[in-house]
């Protein structure tokens, strides 16, 4: 069983993946304002597999606090977008996780926690920015949401299924 420093390595490790993967989706072009693949997500999904709840939010909080500081948004309501979809999108995946068990995967997961983050995002950009004229992207923002969380938690799912990486880390990790 692995000691507390080394399960927060490992929750700084995921982190640091997360701002990778943040990285690599400004390669691809944003179809709406705000929108994001969600590539980021992906060591979130995969540290429900390792870590308990609080360790999962603090992934989540490495990867909000560094993707704010990388794209120099902490001061802006770009940050407080991300920051509630991002929390809203895990504590809804973890719900999922917890309860969905065994029939619920990944992919899944996923899916739930796109909606989550469009649906917050959508709220607060009606209620706090744009008014009601946001209502206009919406349907396409929550429907390219739902695909891309299809297709980032097909690859989760698959790196779940098919990684002796994760394989030894869930044994090291006792997760």
């Amino acid at each position: 069983m692995a000691s507390r420093a080394q399960k927060l390595n490992l929750v700084a490790f995921m982190g640091a993946l997360c701002l990778f993967f943040s990285t690599i989706e400004y390669l691809f072009p944003k179809p709406l304002p705000f929108f994001r693949l969600g590539l980021a997500n992906i060591p979130i999904m995969i540290s429900l597999e390792i870590f308990p709840p609080s360790y999962v939010l603090l992934v989540v909080l490495l990867k909000v606090l560094g993707q704010g500081l990388m794209n120099g948004t902490l001061a802006s309501y770009v940050f407080l977008f991300s920051t509630a979809g991002s929390f809203a999108s895990a504590f809804v995946m973890l719900a999922v996780h917890r309860w969905g068990g065994r029939h619920v995967t990944l992919i899944g997961i996923s899916v739930f926690g796109a909606i989550a983050s469009n649906v917050v995002q959508m709220f607060l950009s009606v209620n706090f920015i744009f008014g009601q004229t946001a209502w206009v992207i919406a349907p396409l923002f929550i429907t390219l949401g739902v695909a891309s969380g299809f297709f980032v938690g097909l690859f989760a799912h698959q790196f779940q299924k098919r990684s002796r990486w994760l394989e030894g880390v869930r044994g090291f990790y006792g997760g």
